[in-house]
């Protein structure tokens, strides 16, 4: 069964690897774009040894998450606007380091690089918390509330580290161009955290009172 979960968990890595290089240096025009290839390190790397991590520790996590389909119709509309802008905000980054629109210091690469990887801590340090975490909006058999650690602090550290990953992306690149467009995740992320808050509050006993005991949904002292 493993054999199986493993298989499936490499064909998506690989297509992954792929189809980013496609969007980065096919608009690029070149495979001379060291800042492109640091952002694949930096990603797919930890990726691939977080995943076999998962296989062996917690292969229910790692095949639910690669199985998981939104049921929610907001959730799919926000999935389909995450990958819109995904798509504009990498196709962007190639462009500009082809003309060389608006580009940023190599020094911010390096900062961006480095917030990259504290967010894929902070992204691991969920997935050790929380065994029901869900690539998807949903209320699985025998789900309890999670309130301690990083949830103890915000409702949503996974969407706290996926935003620190997502900004530090374009930075990595260095794109001006493209960070304009990812700052749309910002809405985007919203709209998710407020129907997934609907959700759990109707479907997670005692999903109302955390969000009482817990004020704050994505960063500190501010939302």
């Amino acid at each position: 069964m493993r054999k199986g979960l493993f298989g499936g968990a490499m064909l998506r890595f690989c297509g992954g690897v792929v189809l980013l290089g496609l969007l980065l240096f096919v608009p690029a025009g070149t495979l001379d774009w060291w800042q492109a290839w640091l952002l694949m390190g930096v990603l797919f790397v930890p990726m691939f040894f977080a995943g076999l991590m998962m296989l062996w520790r917690a292969p229910a996590l790692l095949r639910r998450r690669l199985s998981a389909r939104e049921a929610e119709p907001e959730q799919r509309r926000v999935i389909r606007s995450s990958g819109l802008m995904f798509l504009t905000a990498f196709v962007l980054a190639g462009l500009n380091r082809r003309f060389g629109w608006l580009t940023l210091p190599g020094a911010v690469t390096w900062v961006a690089a480095a917030a990259f990887l504290l967010g894929y801590l902070l992204y691991a340090e969920v997935l050790r918390e929380n065994a029901w975490l869900s690539r998807t909006v949903e209320v699985q058999d025998g789900q309890r509330v999670v309130d301690t650690g990083l949830y103890g602090v915000v409702r949503h550290p996974m969407y706290m580290a996926t935003l620190l990953l997502f900004l530090s992306m374009p930075l990595i690149l260095g794109s001006l161009p493209s960070f304009a467009v990812m700052l749309f995740y910002l809405p985007i992320l919203r709209r998710r955290i407020l129907n997934e808050e609907a959700v759990l509050s109707e479907g997670l006993e005692g999903y109302a009172d955390y969000m009482k005991r817990v004020r704050y949904r994505l960063i500190p002292y501010i939302w």
